[in-house]
């Protein structure tokens, strides 16, 4: 047996795999904030997991994530090279709102007063300038105990060139501060540029006593259970970790959530015959939208998060406030605005009766229509209008002048113009047509957006994964373990040292083949894929090429020269003549882990008569007039058998998840039972 638990916001979601019958089972819990293991133990209850029949267990947290956007991350200090104390603070001069007079740079995680200098320097070459001074570094380590700080951060100068007094500053705090949680910097990143080097030990550092506390707690009480399979935690990056590697690097779990969606996605691509896919997971608190490209998902190597930088691969994902929990509200101007605020799981939108009193986009497909109140979550939770109602009329409705039926349909528009903006900045800005791709949309609510998002932004057609409010939890059953290793090494790419780059590779493949063996991989079951990252000469940003697995000689200079200028021109709409440098080394170490089968469904008779539940009227207002009705025709997804077709307007409802046909649009169900909508013209 194989489980996977995605803890989200406002749910937390399961899925039980039998990998010798390939049933799929599908359970969704509420999460519990104050005690995310104990939600994670009430999934594997509801499915009717024992802990002692689980060979593979897949988790995505966002404990991390949480700790940094409520600021609640351990307290930390940053030890660095004398001279050196403000580069933290100081970041980068760049601010995003160019134009805001009023604007503050970010409050950043560690205070100037817990910033420590240390005598040592290197240059950036790894040499030794000077040596690094043992008892200054016993002197800070004792004001770290005064002042009651639980982790440090060390970042010297050019350690990722040598780690040399790095490492002599762990040896030294261990010895004074046995309890302190150390991270250094050169195990994390060993690339140039000090402050993006600072700020991900600072973030390691920050979430490590939380994230490892947590991970202890719950492997500990799965243990006690009987289990003994391999616990594994989805990297932001893609692909998992180990439990072991996920309590000394948690930097790796940020994003560890959405990651897992992006994963199974990417996986199914070719299964539904779309190698070119953009993803939209609408979950209760947030939506993350991500691009997978030729089959593969897209990672940048220069994230941020909440203005943080973090010098490590992390699949480029972006994440805004729309959810099925999102908050209408009022503006300064008068106008209706929608989230980031989340009702989340406690209270939850106002429709839950949990003493919710704001107006959600829940209460909005309520109240608008398209949603049973008796069958949400397979009538797990019984809906109720009136509280919905009156939370609407009361703080949206009244005030701006309209009907409640008019400002739920309001508060959906909204959120679809969101989403599509979230999904042009990860498409257009990229430099790809969105056009050229399919919507893959799912999490609790992503079938109920996406044929509108769809239409808004010209996709053709939309797919709808089989199981999709449990989907993330899915594609983390189709990882492998994935670490990622990195060398500045910044020289002109053709009178580069080919000796020295093949050594520096080798040195990194050293890394990888070694972090596998401990893993328990054999050589048949690892992967060592190299890329590099170049840029034209006095450029700042770089772009990432693959490398061929073989030694590199001089006769691939010529290639790799073509594939870099076709790179920059897809992403910068141009490519240039100027000179070329390579800048950083990769080295992708992956164990290949079993792969689930999806199964097939049975073939349908050519009706959905079967499958058809009813009807339901639904508002939707038209530009001609106010107000009307529209009917809906209602159909249960567990019915549906491949090759059915059907055309809307139509609902489509299953225990989980909601997906509307709008007038115009056709759908077939797919193989695997993937829904595949035809996006007409909205009639």
């Amino acid at each position: 047996m194989r489980i996977a638990v995605d803890v989200g916001g406002t749910f937390t979601d399961v899925i039980l795999l039998d990998e010798e019958t390939q049933e799929l089972r599908l359970e969704k819990v509420e999460t519990t904030p104050h005690n995310p293991a104990s939600g994670v133990l009430q999934g594997f209850h509801k499915a009717d997991a024992r802990p002692g029949t689980i060979d593979y267990f897949v988790h995505g947290t966002t404990l991390g994530l949480n700790a940094l956007l409520t600021r609640t991350a351990a307290q930390v200090a940053i030890l660095t090279t004398k001279g050196f104390r403000d580069v933290y603070e100081l970041g980068r001069t760049a601010r995003d709102p160019m134009y805001d007079l009023t604007y503050r740079k970010p409050r950043p995680l560690v205070p100037r007063y817990l910033a420590f200098e240390v005598t040592e320097r290197m240059d950036y070459q790894g040499n030794v300038l000077t040596a690094f001074d043992e008892q200054e570094a016993r002197a800070v380590a004792r004001k770290l105990r005064e002042y009651g700080v639980e982790a440090v951060a060390v970042c010297f100068l050019h350690s990722y060139a040598n780690p040399q007094h790095e490492l002599a500053a762990q040896t030294v705090l261990q010895q004074e501060c046995p309890s302190l949680f150390v991270t250094l910097s050169h195990q994390l990143s060993r690339e140039y540029r000090e402050y993006e080097r600072t700020s991900t030990t600072v973030i390691d550092a920050g979430i490590k006593p939380i994230v490892r506390n947590y991970l202890e707690q719950l492997d500990g009480e799965l243990r006690a259970g009987g289990f003994a399979g391999h616990f594994l935690l989805t990297r932001s990056g893609g692909g998992a970790m180990t439990v072991a590697s996920a309590k000394e690097q948690p930097v790796h779990l940020v994003l560890s959530g959405p990651a897992g969606g992006v994963i199974g996605a990417s996986a199914l691509s070719s299964l539904v015959g779309a190698q070119n896919l953009i993803t939209l997971d609408m979950g209760g608190t947030s939506l993350d939208a991500s691009l997978i490209v030729d089959g593969h998902a897209q990672v940048d190597n220069d994230a941020a998060f909440e203005h943080l930088p973090i010098s490590l691969p992390i699949l480029d994902i972006k994440t805004i406030g729309a959810g099925g929990g999102s908050i209408g509200w009022i503006d300064e101007g008068g106008h209706l605005q929608m989230g980031p605020h989340s009702a989340g799981s406690i209270p939850g939108p106002a429709c839950y009766a949990k003493g919710g009193q704001q107006p959600t986009f829940t209460d909005a497909a309520l109240l608008a229509g398209y949603l049973d109140p008796a069958n949400f979550l397979g009538g797990e939770i019984d809906l109720a209008p009136e509280p919905a109602h009156r939370a609407l009329q009361e703080q949206l409705a009244a005030p701006l002048g309209l009907s409640v039926p008019q400002v739920a349909t309001g508060m959906l528009r909204m959120s679809e113009a969101k989403i599509t903006g979230a999904i042009r900045e990860i498409s257009i800005e990229r430099g790809f047509h969105p056009g050229d791709f399919a919507l893959f949309a799912f999490g609790g609510g992503g079938g109920f957006v996406a044929s509108g998002v769809a239409r808004e932004l010209g996709l053709p057609r939309v797919i709808i994964p089989p199981g999709p409010a449990n989907f993330s939890a899915l594609g983390m059953l189709m990882v492998d373990v994935v670490h990622d290793f990195s060398q500045t090494l910044v020289t002109d790419l053709y009178t580069a040292d080919l000796a020295a780059i093949r050594a520096a590779y080798a040195l990194l493949a050293q890394q990888g083949t070694y972090v596998l063996e401990q893993d328990g991989f054999s050589p048949t079951d690892r992967r060592l894929i190299r890329s590099a990252e170049l840029r034209y000469q006095g450029q700042e940003h770089t772009v990432n090429i693959t490398l061929p697995e073989h030694e590199i000689t001089s006769g691939d200079l010529s290639q790799m020269t073509d594939m870099f200028n076709e790179s920059h021109r897809i992403q910068y709409g141009h490519s240039m003549d100027d000179p070329i440098e390579l800048v950083t080394l990769r080295m992708r170490a992956v164990g290949l882990l079993p792969r689930p089968h999806l199964p097939k469904i049975a073939s349908g008779t050519g009706s959905v008569e079967v499958a058809r539940k009813g009807e339901r009227q639904v508002y939707r207002p038209s530009p001609n007039q106010n107000e009307y009705q529209v009917n809906y025709a209602v159909y249960d997804r567990l019915k549906l058998r491949r090759s059915d077709q059907l055309v809307g307007p139509a609902i489509i409802e299953e225990p989980t998840s909601t997906t509307l046909l709008h007038a115009g649009d056709a759908m077939t169900v797919g193989e695997y039972g993937e829904l595949v909508l035809t996006i007409g013209e909205l009639s």
